[in-house]
């Protein structure tokens, strides 16, 4: 029957077009320290300027020190695959979602067992986003279900399904009571959790939408597609003061974006964001001009961790069994 082409490999130059011309490989500096994990990496997120937590299909959630290169805590409390991790930045709390159907809460310095269950969902919980002060976790699923819960106590105060609504990843608009949230469904949503409602929508994409983030400010929200060849695969910013308002396309991955996010702001630069890809690479974007200024090979999830003062220090990218880190700015 021939060579099965879908089959996943990481030399992305297979999918190029003939015309078009190879980039000289960009100066960097990229350190590989030893396996955080056993199996596939499949989220990351910052707990702090020193730490960052990941989850992965090793049932897993661990706490890396990725100054020192040094595995710092693991929780192994999840029966199946973790699928998001999630925190609040500079807390000692972490959570994480899993395909056994619950989300669990961590302390980092509470123990091996979790300190809160939150169960609710009916199939794989494939989002999970942390309110600005901790209080609340908001939740989605594949069962086309998003819940609102109570930290302290567990309890689910609110949930709202929406048919075909099959949730990629969900993000917490900073300062704010609302929810941006992805869905199989090529949909972007806007939920307010006060009532846990849709209080609007973005123009349907021509992919399955697979990530969100929004910036710091609350003013913009940045999405990637789902794609091949390089049809869709593209990163859309959107105007969350005007919803709907799409500003800009960010387009140069061979294969589907699988993340993005905002960059810290550096004085005097321009605006930057990234985005990551399974054609194996990590491109960081001018945010206004939708110019590629760097990328990064062989990635194909990433999380920014910065100091303090929002200066960026590293893009942090998983790869199966293993955490890998590419420097940017120090």
């Amino acid at each position: 029957m021939g060579k099965l082409q879908s089959k996943y490999r990481c030399r992305s130059s297979v999918y190029r077009a003939v015309t078009r011309e190879e980039e000289p490989p960009p100066t960097q500096q990229v350190l590989q320290y030893s396996p955080a994990h056993t199996d596939m990496v499949n989220s990351v997120a910052p707990l702090n300027s020193d730490l960052c937590v990941s989850g992965g299909g090793d049932k897993a959630v661990v706490v890396y020190d990725w100054r020192m290169g040094k595995l710092q805590h693991r929780f192994p409390g999840h029966q199946r695959e973790v699928t998001k991790v999630g925190c609040q930045y500079g807390s000692s709390r972490l959570f994480s979602a899993s395909r056994d159907l619950t989300v669990l809460m961590w302390d980092l310095h509470g123990g091996d067992q979790p300190v809160q269950e939150f169960c609710g969902h009916d199939l794989v919980v494939s989002g999970l986003a942390v309110s600005p002060d901790g209080s609340q976790l908001c939740t989605g699923s594949r069962d086309n279900a998003l819940c609102l819960w109570d930290v302290e106590s567990g309890e689910c105060l609110l949930k709202n399904a929406i048919s075909r609504n099959l949730v990629t990843h969900l993000c917490w608009v900073p300062g704010g009571s609302c929810v941006v949230q992805t869905s199989e469904d090529k949909m972007v949503r806007l939920w307010d959790c006060r009532s846990l409602q849709v209080s609007s929508t973005f123009p349907p994409k021509q992919h399955i939408q697979t990530h969100c983030d929004v910036s710091n400010d609350g003013r913009y929200c940045l999405t990637c597609s789902h794609g091949f060849g390089g049809q869709g695969c593209e990163a859309t910013l959107w105007d969350l003061r005007q919803t709907g308002s799409k500003v800009c396309e960010y387009r140069g991955h061979l294969q589907s974006a699988t993340s993005c996010l905002f960059l810290p702001p550096s004085p005097g630069s321009a605006p930057t964001l990234a985005t990551s890809s399974q054609d194996c690479s990590v491109r960081i974007w001018d945010q206004n001009s939708a110019g590629k200024t760097h990328t990064v090979q062989h990635s194909i999830n990433m999380q920014c961790l910065y100091d303090p003062s929002c200066k960026i220090t590293n893009i942090v990218a998983s790869w199966p069994g293993s955490t890998h880190y590419s420097t940017i700015l120090k």
